[in-house]
């Protein structure tokens, strides 16, 4: 395995800090958790019990990857934010631009969550965690 793209413990333990202050900064968010590029969990946060985070993270870095692929035919650029919009809640899937090891933030919140308050927290987190060390924490 490449060692620049090698994750600490420490990192893992930052990214949690991170998570968990993002988690009870907005409201309405009831999930939070940090995945690598190629699917696998890295850091979480919640406030319910979502089973098999495992295939979150797997199908999150999927979902992400087929978008950005998708804005990339119609030749948009940048893909940054996913939003879905269900009945009962808000899922977000954001890319996490560390540029030696890209991650997928993803948060699950109530419906009625306050949009412009949840992007700004999430540029504020995806921020931090694109320019922190992922071979120790900072």
């Amino acid at each position: 395995m490449n060692s620049s793209r090698e994750v600490s413990s420490e990192f893992k333990a930052f990214s949690n800090q991170e998570l968990y202050k993002f988690l009870n900064e907005v409201s309405g968010i009831d999930f939070v958790m940090l995945c690598s590029s190629d699917g696998f969990e890295l850091a979480l946060a919640s406030k319910k019990n979502l089973d098999n985070t495992g295939k979150i993270a797997a199908v999150s870095s999927s979902i992400l990857a087929m978008v950005s692929a998708f804005i990339s035919e119609i030749q948009l650029v940048g893909c940054q934010t996913i939003t879905l919009d269900a009945e009962n809640g808000k899922v977000f899937l954001t890319a996490v631009n560390h540029p030696n090891n890209p991650m997928v933030l993803v948060a699950v919140t109530n419906k009625d969550i306050l949009m412009g308050q949840m992007l700004y927290y999430v540029k504020k987190v995806t921020e931090v965690l694109a320019t922190t060390d992922i071979r120790k924490a900072s």
